[in-house]
Parts: structure tokens; sequence; C-alpha cells
């Protein structure tokens, strides 16, 4: 499973601005990787972590703004096409490989 977590927080005031890179230092903190300056993805081991992931953002979440959180499969997200300088992705972000414990 893959959760992407998107954000619109409120940074006019000093404190604002001061949350908003706390919340964003603690997603990366968590595992989260930046793909666009308020959206963040990662892949998780299945709806239980994503349980678990959700828990731990709702308990971080800065007091003002919004943020909401997708989940989906690795085949959802191989789906994703992207853009870049007008040039169409249609392949999107393979899955890391699966660790294997033996």
């Amino acid at each position: 499973m893959w959760m992407m977590v998107l954000f619109d927080l409120p940074v006019v005031e000093p404190e604002e601005r001061r949350a908003a890179s706390r919340f964003r230092l603690y997603l990366k903190d968590l595992g989260f990787s930046m793909t666009q300056f308020s959206v963040y993805v990662r892949v998780t081991a299945g709806k239980e972590a994503v349980e678990t992931y959700v828990k731990k953002i709702e308990a971080a979440l800065p007091p003002e703004g919004k943020v909401s959180i997708l989940q989906f499969t690795d085949k959802q997200y191989e789906n994703i096409i992207t853009f870049r300088s007008r040039q169409r992705n249609e392949h999107g972000e393979k899955p890391p490989p699966q660790l294997q414990l033996f």
C-alpha cells in the first residue's frame, strides 16, 4: 500500500511557517518522500501500517490548515501519469523491492 499526504497549511505568520516546517520534517522523519512541496508519499506494509501512520500524523497536525491522506495499491501507483516540462511519463514510479527475511 502507498500513502499520499497532501496539505495546505497557512504560512503567513512566523509561527504558522514554523508549524508547517515542523509538519514537513515530521513526515520526512516518518519515511515520506516529497513529490511536490505539499505532497508526500511512502510505501507501507499494508492497511494496518497505514492506520498506524494516520494516527501518528493526526497527533502531529498543525493547529490550522487542511491535510488529506490517500491510500492506494502498488498497481494504482504505477498507473500515475506525470508531466515534466511538457513531457509525458505514463510509467509511474515502481514500488521499492520487498524486503525478504529468511
